[in-house]
Formats: structure tokens, sequence, C-alpha cells
């Protein structure tokens, strides 16, 4: 095999990993964790930059669903529930392929609540900015091939998955000893983006 063929072999198949959906990714384990309200605001949520334009319901619906296409795979029993504000977003348009091309990029803060405690189990809300990985569609930047929906489909399971990846490097947060440290301390009430899970509509 040429160097060259072997070069497009190796990028063939780091796209098909990268272009793997999200829900078909395994889920990590977090131990006795089970999604309560995934709730999801984007009324403040700015387009930074070129960027065709979403309104918050397209945003919330988008990240609600791959919020749920990963968290409702957990097997425990005790109610935790995620939050998310979306701070800012850039969706690509078309540009020059290589020379001026695009990327997607979403910003957003994220807080996980116990459902018995009524407290948050971070200390402080946790900001996540990601970006569309590398694949067929977005090699050339994704504003010449994709639409505006899949754009936002993309951002928002990668999103999900490093929500995901956080939780699962805290999974101390999620014992029985964690929870039941945590039901022993006054609730709390903070509002916007982290607004109490007691006082926010079931989404899921």
């Amino acid at each position: 095999m040429t160097p060259i063929k072997r070069f497009a072999a190796l990028l063939a198949v780091a796209l098909a990993v990268a272009c793997t959906p999200a829900e078909q990714r395994p889920a990590k384990p977090l131990g006795d964790f089970a999604l309560g309200y995934n709730i999801v605001v984007a009324k403040n949520a700015k387009p930074v930059g070129p960027s065709r334009k979403a309104t918050p319901e397209e945003w919330e619906a988008a990240i609600k669903k791959e919020i749920a296409a990963r968290f409702d795979k957990q097997t425990g029993e005790k109610l935790y529930h995620i939050g998310i504000g979306v701070d800012a977003y850039a969706l690509a348009v078309p540009g020059i392929p290589i020379v001026l091309s695009p990327k997607s990029v979403l910003a957003v803060t994220v807080n996980v609540w116990d459902d018995t405690a009524g407290r948050r189990v971070n200390a402080e809300p946790r900001q996540f900015t990601v970006f569309e990985k590398a694949s067929g569609s977005t090699f050339i930047g994704s504003g010449l091939t994709s639409s505006k929906e899949e754009q936002m489909q993309r951002l928002a399971a990668n999103a999900a998955l490093k929500i995901e990846a956080w939780l699962d490097a805290n999974k101390a947060w999620f014992t029985p000893e964690a929870a039941a440290a945590r039901a022993l301390l006054p609730r709390e009430d903070q509002g916007g983006a982290e607004t109490a899970p007691d006082e926010a509509p079931a989404t899921n």
C-alpha cells in the first residue's frame, strides 16, 4: 500500500469514528444515577460572529433530545436533574472551502441537581465549549455541506458527550455516602439557568 493510500485509509477510519452518532456510543455507567428533569434554557443565547440564526426553542429542543439520548441509558434509581444554559453559539455559514471554512461552536453552562437534597451536586457551574468534530461533511466546512438543523444536532450531541465525560470523572458525587451527606444540608434556592428543579416543569 502506498503512503497516500495508507493515509486515505486511516482518514476514512478516523472519520467513521467521528461520525458515529452519540446515541450509538456506549453509555458510561455513573452508578446510582437516573435522569430526572432535563432542563435547557436558551433565551440568553447569543450568536457570535458570522452565524446562521437559531431560536431559543430550536436550541432547547436539540439539546434536550441529545441529553435524553445519553442519560436515559443510566440504570440507577436515584434522581438527578441536569440544567443547561446556552450562552453562545456560531453555526457555520458557507465559506470558501479550505481557505475560509468557518467552524460551528456551542458554549453552555451546566449544573446537576440532587432531587432529594434539592441542591446542586457541583460546587460551581461548569462551562463547556464544544465544536463539530471532523467528519466527511465538516472537513471542508459544515456551512457548505450541512443544514442548520444538522449543525445543531452535532453540537448538541458533542455537548452531551462532554457532560457525560465530566460526570463520569466525578462519579463520587453519585455514591450513597455523598447523597446522604447532601441530604443533611439546607436546600438551595437559585434562579436563572440554575433554577431549582422543583420550580421547573418536567421536560423528560
